[in-house]
């Protein structure tokens, strides 16, 4: 009977023990916490945007020897796309559409003329380096633009010419965040030669032309992510 009894308290003693095991606080570390991975910027991407500048060039023509000087606002839109290489390097195409205001005015003879461009447009190659968040670039193609002219005499000539030539240039653009862009550009921009052919004015039967501007302007750009990979790096 006591070895019965002995037995039972030592059954529920143990019994007890583990109970009060069952309830002690856990020693396991706790899990380790990792943050979700921030993406990491890159110029890559298709891009819009806009910008506004100012315009002034020259209009050599066979009237008047010193050329006709021309200036006047510029502004417009743009779309192109990025590729940011492993090395930093970033090359790119890009084009766009503006119009400007800019004009000039010049004599001969007994008579004056007008010069005056509209719409403009370019498409160009873009290559740069990026430096963190900011890329300096240098960029050329083709360009298009449209320029009318007004000879008055005894009569009046309005010839006008749709216009090919080539834009370089280059620029700094600086990333705010990983979508917008602010940037700055200088471009020079050559239309080539052409001759207007003339009737009514006391100007001559033709005149022979050189027309090239300068632009300084300033512009932002939106980049679509999804046009294009997204680097991401673990933060620790």
């Amino acid at each position: 009977m006591i070895n019965k009894l002995l037995l039972s308290t030592v059954a529920l003693a143990a019994l007890a023990g583990t109970a009060f095991a069952a309830d002690l606080p856990s020693r396991h570390a706790p899990p380790v916490y990792a943050p979700p991975p921030i993406p990491v910027f890159t110029w890559t991407g298709v891009y819009i945007g806009g910008q506004v500048g100012y315009e002034f060039g020259k209009d050599s023509n066979s009237l008047n020897p010193s050329s006709t000087s021309t200036n006047g606002v510029v502004g417009g839109a743009h779309i192109g796309y990025n590729y940011q290489l492993p090395n930093n390097f970033v090359v790119g195409l890009e084009g766009d559409v503006e119009g400007t205001s800019a004009k000039g005015t010049t004599t001969y003879g007994f008579g004056s003329g007008y010069y005056k461009e509209g719409i403009e447009g370019s498409v160009r190659g873009r290559v740069g380096y990026a430096v963190d968040r900011a890329l300096f670039y240098a960029t050329g193609g083709a360009a298009f633009g449209g320029i009318k002219n007004n000879y008055y005499g005894l009569g009046e000539d309005s010839p006008s010419h749709t216009r090919v030539g080539y834009t370089v240039g280059g620029g700094v653009e600086y990333a705010i965040d990983h979508n917008w862009s602010v940037r700055a550009e200088y471009r020079y921009t050559d239309f080539g030669h052409t001759t207007d052919y003339l009737t009514a004015s006391d100007a001559g039967a033709g005149v022979r032309k050189h027309d090239s501007d300068n632009r300084v302007e300033a512009g932002f750009s939106y980049k679509f992510d999804t046009f294009g990979p997204t680097p991401v790096v673990a933060r620790y």
